[in-house]
């Protein structure tokens, strides 16, 4: 019969193993970035365990496949993303900076490491990217929409419209900043953020005015039944 200590041990023995296995696939998938940055999309398990300095059985230790091994790559990428772009969304108190400093601290993650981005989307092959990419969206556009909608109802007006803005949003960068990338970025990430953010902006501006239209309207209609 098990005593009680017996089963506390072997609590924390298997805690100190999955903390000790957390630590060593994050520095197999950096060895990972590292091996496919210096080899290009070609890149084998062998050189990734050469970049990690260990054997191949080892890293099958960690990863089943190399599909395995590049999903946690993405799964790494799209941490980076969340990171970046949700403090941004959240400190920013101007309507305009919100849309700017979201758009740019996008575009700053994938200008950072462009090779491995162009091989995550486009080239790993990998199943489970796309499902990836697509929860950092969510995560993000959530918070945007959270940010949005608080700062629609500060003005008065309805905060129905911010999640699928919020959503919207999300998807233009993610496109156009997808098209940067494959095109070799053919102008800089500045001046890209102004391009985004003064098309973004112009859209949300425009809704102040749209919502003040209704009562600048009453007002010209109580005017104009006075002097008549």
């Amino acid at each position: 019969m098990q005593s009680k200590s017996d089963g506390v041990n072997g609590d924390r023995r298997r805690s100190r193993w999955d903390a000790h296995r957390a630590r060593r696939r994050t520095v197999l998938v950096a060895a990972a970035v590292q091996a496919l940055l210096e080899h290009g999309p070609t890149v084998d398990m062998g050189q990734v365990a050469a970049a990690a300095g260990v054997s191949k059985p080892v890293l099958y230790r960690y990863f089943a496949d190399k599909a395995e091994l590049w999903l946690a790559v993405g799964e790494h990428v799209a941490g980076l993303v969340v990171e970046a772009v949700t403090p941004a969304v959240a400190r920013v108190g101007a309507e305009r900076e919100l849309v700017s400093e979201t758009i740019d601290a996008y575009l700053s993650v994938i200008d950072s490491q462009p090779e491995l981005y162009r091989f995550l989307v486009h080239q790993s092959g990998v199943p489970g990217i796309p499902g990836v990419i697509a929860a950092a969206s969510r995560t993000i556009s959530a918070e945007l929409a959270r940010v949005v909608g608080d700062k629609l109802r500060a003005l008065g007006l309805d905060a129905g419209p911010a999640e699928p803005w919020a959503y919207g949003m999300v998807g233009l960068v993610q496109s156009v900043g997808d098209w940067w990338i494959r095109h070799d970025r053919p102008m800089t990430r500045q001046a890209l953020t102004d391009y985004l953010t003064t098309l973004l902006w112009q859209g949300l501006d425009g809704v102040r005015a749209t919502a003040d239209l209704p009562s600048l309207l009453l007002k010209e209609d109580k005017e104009r039944d006075r002097r008549t």
